[in-house]
């Protein structure tokens, strides 16, 4: 193998591997995908073939191996280990940064398939409208729609919880101010 091309592959395996999670959400699955991906793109340079758009080649790959994997999974089923609940302990954790990311992972999950690809290959990976569009086969308007259907999709799912937590907060602070001025003497109803 050419050594600048072994880079240059080496250079998106980041990229690659964050997306294949993205659509896979599990971490051995998407190396499976990407190493998938990696392998074809390597057997086409092999044989000869050009490609002009590295990156674009590379992702449409990883976006139809897991297509087809979709599809293989439809027609045989999936395979459920019978541990899988007892691995899955929830608690919730403490840092507001790391929920935050989870409730938007949440909510792209709830997203359908075409405009959470779209979300993430722009959003994520930050790929022009045009590549998403050549990554995914389709037309560049319809990436737009897409793209715009999810984000305001992401957004009306994420805003009701910052409401929440904004009112929340602000319940918090009204009652520390009333504690406040119960502490210095002055008349108030806490609570």
């Amino acid at each position: 193998m050419d050594h600048t091309v072994g880079e240059v592959l080496h250079a998106y395996i980041k990229s690659l591997r964050r997306y294949a999670i993205s659509l896979t959400r599990d971490s051995n699955e998407a190396d499976d995908l990407v190493q998938e991906c990696l392998k074809r793109a390597l057997t086409y340079i092999h044989d000869g073939g050009k490609i002009l758009n590295m990156r674009a080649y590379l992702f449409t790959i990883l976006h139809n191996v897991h297509r087809d994997e979709m599809g293989r999974r439809q027609r045989n089923g999936t395979h459920v280990p019978i541990d899988t609940d007892s691995i899955r302990l929830a608690y919730a954790p403490p840092q507001d940064t790391h929920m935050e990311c989870r409730d938007l992972s949440e909510a792209l999950d709830k997203l359908p398939t075409d405009q959470r690809q779209v979300v993430l290959l722009v959003g994520l990976e930050g790929l022009s409208y045009q590549m998403a569009a050549e990554v995914l086969g389709i037309p560049i308007g319809t990436v737009m729609s897409r793209l715009s259907r999810g984000r305001n999709a992401l957004r009306n799912m994420t805003a009701i919880e910052v409401v929440t937590q904004n009112e929340s907060k602000k319940n918090h602070q009204q009652e520390a101010e009333g504690w406040k001025r119960l502490v210095k003497g002055e008349k108030t109803h806490v609570g």
